[in-house]
C-alpha cells in the first residue's frame, strides 16, 4: 500500500500553497477541486476555506455564500457535462460532512446510462466501485480538467 501524497493531508493548505493538483478555481468562500476519481465524470469538491467544522458553525452570510459557490460550481459542471455527454442528465449536489471537519459540499454529475437501479440513488450507492483504480484521476482526464476549469473562470467570484 503506498502513502497518501503529502497535499492530501490538508487539501486547503495545499491549495493556497499552490501545491493541490486537483484545483480548478479559487471561489469567494473556498476551493473547487475536481474529484479524486471520476467514476462519475465531473464530479467535484467545494472545500470551504475557513476554520469552521461544519456548515452550520459559519455566520449565516457565509453559509449562504457557501451554498451559492457550490451552486456555480454544479452549474458549472453542468455546462461541461452536457457538452461532453449527450447522456448527462443532471447534477446532484451534497453537503454531508462526516469525513472531512470542515465544510465541503460534492457535485455529482448524473447520466443516462447508469444503471437504473444506480441512477435514482445517490452515488455512494456505487460503494467500492467508485474508487476503483480504472476511474482514479489521471492523465486521460486532462480534457474535463481544462473545460472545468474553463467555465469557471468566467464564474468565480474571488473573495
Amino acid at each position: 500500500m503506498h502513502a497518501a501524497p503529502d497535499w492530501t493531508h490538508d487539501r486547503v493548505a495545499a491549495a493556497r500553497a499552490g501545491t493541490n493538483p486537483t484545483v480548478l478555481a479559487r471561489l469567494s468562500t473556498g476551493w473547487a477541486v475536481i474529484g479524486d476519481t471520476q467514476h462519475l465524470p465531473g464530479y467535484c469538491v467545494l472545500l470551504h476555506d475557513g476554520g469552521a467544522e461544519q456548515l452550520l458553525d459559519l455566520p449565516r452570510a457565509e453559509q449562504v455564500a457557501f451554498l451559492a459557490d457550490l451552486a456555480l460550481l454544479g452549474a458549472a459542471v453542468a455546462g461541461v457535462c452536457r457538452r461532453r455527454d449527450p447522456a448527462f442528465a443532471r447534477i446532484n449536489l451534497e453537503v454531508l460532512g462526516n469525513a472531512l471537519p470542515r465544510p465541503h459540499g460534492h457535485v455529482h454529475a448524473r447520466y443516462a446510462w447508469e444503471p437504473e437501479e444506480r441512477r435514482r440513488g445517490p452515488v455512494w450507492l456505487y460503494g467500492g466501485e467508485r474508487g476503483a483504480a480504472a476511474h482514479r484521476l489521471g492523465p486521460r482526464h486532462d480534457g474535463l480538467r481544462a473545460d472545468l476549469a474553463a467555465a469557471l473562470r468566467g464564474a468565480a467570484r474571488p473573495g
